[in-house]
């Protein structure tokens, strides 16, 4: 069920280099703290006495599985409902990021590409984009209004007095 080399095996696959900015060379960037880069270990992060047993271990990632995915469900159907659906989705991916490598390179994928986005945003000409933009569009939307209020005066489109 897990793609990942099991720990109990003892063969540990040696770290990728990691530069000064956190980008190790297979691709993955990881947490820099004050220079330094934490490389987090992909796998399980159950407890060693669940770890130790097989059967154990495997009803472990079943219960993983299910509860993460009861989460991620109730996150999609939060989607197109009231509430934090997309929170919710990550939530539950971030449960099963506590056991599967899959759902930790995804997450990982996903915290860089979201700080790359934020990057972007404070770029000093991407937020001069994005304030002209947006002034045209306040400035057409002001001006449609205008004429609907000369047009039609501030009478409601719907019949209050009746």
């Amino acid at each position: 069920m897990n793609a990942e080399r099991d720990a109990r095996d003892g063969d540990a696959a040696p770290a990728a280099p990691v530069s000064a900015a956190g980008d190790r060379a297979d691709g993955v960037t990881d947490e820099v703290t004050e220079g330094v880069a934490k490389v987090r270990e992909l796998g399980s992060r159950a407890p060693g006495f669940i770890k130790a047993s097989r059967p154990l271990h495997l009803s472990w990632q079943v219960g993983v599985f299910v509860v993460g995915f009861a989460v991620v469900v109730a996150g999609i159907i939060m989607l197109p409902l009231p509430g934090p659906g997309w929170l919710v989705i990550f939530g539950g991916m971030a449960i099963w990021a506590t056991e599967f490598v899959w759902a930790q390179l995804v997450l990982r994928w996903t915290r860089r590409k979201v700080t790359e986005a934020a990057q972007r945003a404070l770029d000093p000409k991407v937020r001069r984009r994005n304030i002209i933009l947006t002034s045209i569009g306040l400035v057409i939307i002001a001006v449609l209004v205008g004429i609907y209020v000369w047009k039609f005066g501030i009478t409601m489109p719907w019949k209050i007095h009746e």
